[in-house]
């Protein structure tokens, strides 16, 4: 159910905003690549509530956003995304009119899209209280969807993800830069794992251990400002410095536009990958991003590049010019 009155006269609106003639590029078909290549697709902001629970009811089809897009994004070895939304019927609204909570069958949509790692550090986390961020991380497990960026206990918040991949042993850390340093997880407090320039000691560690244990180390940010088209020098600071401690690649969330993508030393940052499946339809930038597609053979970063997406009037996402 559409959590205000607001919301369904911005989805009203919505419909005469965007035309229903816009021309939808249907996903390739499987490419054949070569054996000792590995894909990685990494897309932009997942909410899964409010507007784009609207189509989804509506459409009465719990794979609604992602049903153009999904042969796509099952062809690569791995998908990851960031979640904007928890996933609960659980906890309360802490009072924000931007508080998200997305109704647990959303978790099937993402399965089907294929969605394999997930980070949930960001500024929505705790829109509906620790316990809905808790259910969260309990519902994803259950669909063996990794999470990155938050945990049970700092521990978990700040251990990587690891996954092996056709021989090349991949980790996954997650951040946010966005919210409250007060929902940092603790010894034995659910929370997210936070970063910020004061931090950065205790950031050199987790990026240099997890490196330890990996050919690649991926980091994800949640940070900068939003609907701005170019990173903050604290997201530069930030991301460069993942890089000069032993990143390859830094991925970041949370302006809803798309940001630039850049070679620094060793390493890429992409600053922000803009809005995956949002109902934000204000704006042309807002309905427009990318899946970043990372190509890896014999353990390195073999090509780096940026495949154009958009969103449908009723929030699907698909392939663009």
């Amino acid at each position: 159910m559409i959590k205000t009155s607001s919301v369904i006269f911005l989805v009203v609106i919505g419909l005469f905003v965007f035309p229903n003639s816009t021309e939808y590029i249907q996903p390739p078909m499987i490419e054949e690549k070569p054996e000792s290549e590995i894909i990685l697709y990494f897309t932009g902001d997942i909410m899964l509530d409010r507007g784009v629970d609207f189509y989804i009811r509506k459409n009465e089809d719990w794979h609604w956003p992602f049903l153009r897009i999904s042969d796509f994004l099952n062809q690569a070895d791995l998908v990851f995304g960031n979640l904007e939304s928890m996933i609960s019927d659980k906890g309360v609204n802490v009072g924000s009119i931007y508080s998200f909570r997305a109704n647990p069958n959303t978790i099937d949509s993402l399965r089907f899209a294929g969605f394999d790692i997930l980070s949930i550090a960001n500024n929505h986390s705790f829109d509906y209280t620790r316990i809905a961020f808790e259910d969260t991380m309990n519902r994803l497990k259950n669909a063996d969807i990794d999470y990155i960026g938050g945990g049970f206990s700092e521990n978990e918040a700040y251990t990587p993800v690891i996954k092996d991949i056709g021989g090349a042993v991949l980790a996954f850390l997650g951040y946010s830069n966005i919210g409250s340093s007060l929902w940092k997880a603790q010894e034995e407090t659910p929370g997210i794992a936070w970063i910020d320039i004061e931090s950065l000691d205790k950031f050199k560690q987790d990026i240099q251990s997890a490196k330890e244990q990996a050919d690649i180390l991926i980091i994800s940010i949640h940070f900068g400002e939003e609907y701005q088209e170019t990173p903050n020098a604290q997201q530069r600071k930030l991301a460069e410095s993942a890089i000069d401690f032993g990143a390859d690649l830094v991925v970041g969330h949370h302006p809803h536009v798309l940001q630039p993508l850049e070679k620094y030393k060793q390493g890429w940052i992409a600053y922000s990958l803009g809005n995956f499946v949002f109902d934000q339809y204000f704006s042309e930038n807002t309905m427009k991003s990318a899946i970043l597609k990372i190509t890896i053979e014999d353990k390195k970063i073999k090509d780096v590049k940026l495949i154009p997406v958009a969103l449908t009037e009723e929030y699907q996402v698909y392939l663009s010019d």
